[in-house]
């Protein structure tokens, strides 16, 4: 918890103002650390209008999220219609929605002036929060998106999709030269050091997927003080409160947990679409804060 001297309870790196002190007023205002993914899918929405969609599922479920996550594939794939959409959307959540956070789930990775325009693009032009970023790249990739120490960079580390271990779980073979036996971890751990290591500006983040309860543990061990970004509960099958007990640190803090189709599409009805989706996101967060609450770490008293 972000305390009112800008610094964590255990004297870690936050400044005020800075990025965790927007995670932690978010999830605090909310009592909530559910993150809803705006993912507008003609073949799934039960409207054709992708800003009337989204401003619905914001007004229904906003008072039981600490953050909104658009996937920017959705929004190119109808072209510039679907661009217009997102930058009204992100408009509407600044309006209505107070601080929650906005999260542009891009995953961009690239090196030198590329990754400079991809920066100002997400933070510049979109205004995101945060953004989530691939770091195939190495650091240089990544530095670009972490000059402002406002915004969050939420690297994928660990992903919740089948193939996810295909290249992340393989044993990266050689040591990093730091005192530490990295040599025989996985991929994902040793990106997972990496960005602990980049985190100068206190607004580094992790993905890392429900899916995989125990490289998200894992990714939380060595990673104690960065936040974490877990997609995969719902729809992909995640199990919730093993993903809150492994993704939480040890305040049962700096963790979002995420979901999109379980939410979003939890009902078909073009009548009742808003209200089913208001009525899954509040499940789901009273269901993470019992987890919490059943393990001691529930929200303090008011």
């Amino acid at each position: 918890m972000v305390t009112m001297d800008g610094l964590d309870q255990k004297g870690g790196m936050a400044v005020m103002g800075g990025f965790l002190d927007r995670i932690a007023r978010a999830c605090e205002s909310r009592r909530s650390l559910l993150c809803v993914g705006l993912d507008p899918d003609p073949g799934l929405m039960p409207v054709a209008d992708a800003l009337e969609f989204n401003r619905a599922i914001v007004d229904a479920t906003a008072g039981a999220v600490c953050a909104y996550k658009p996937n920017l594939a959705f929004y190119e794939a109808m072209g510039a219609a679907g661009l217009a959409a997102l930058e009204r959307t992100v408009a509407y959540i600044r309006e209505t929605a107070g601080d929650v956070l906005i999260i542009g789930d891009a995953k961009r990775g690239d090196i030198g002036p590329s990754a400079a325009a991809y920066a100002k693009a997400m933070f510049g032009v979109w205004g995101f929060d945060a953004v989530t970023v691939n770091a195939w790249g190495g650091a240089d990739s990544v530095a670009p998106f972490l000059e402002d120490a406002s915004r969050g960079v939420f690297v994928w580390c660990r992903g919740s999709n089948p193939g996810a271990g295909d290249f992340q779980d393989l044993t990266a073979g050689q040591g990093s030269g730091s005192g530490d036996d990295r040599a025989s971890m996985p991929l994902y751990e040793r990106v997972a050091l990496a960005c602990a290591d980049w985190n100068s500006r206190g607004n580094v983040g992790l993905v890392a997927g429900a899916t995989a309860p125990e490289p998200l543990a894992a990714v939380r061990r060595l990673c104690p003080d960065l936040p974490l970004l877990v997609p995969g509960v719902g729809a992909q099958g995640g199990d919730l409160a093993a993903a809150v007990r492994a993704g939480t640190n040890s305040a049962g803090r700096l963790a979002m947990i995420n979901a999109s189709r379980g939410v979003i599409y939890a009902s078909g009805d073009a009548a009742g679409y808003a209200a089913a989706a208001g009525a899954a996101a509040r499940r789901l967060r009273d269901a993470i804060n019992a987890t919490l609450e059943e393990d001691g770490r529930g929200w303090p008293l008011s």
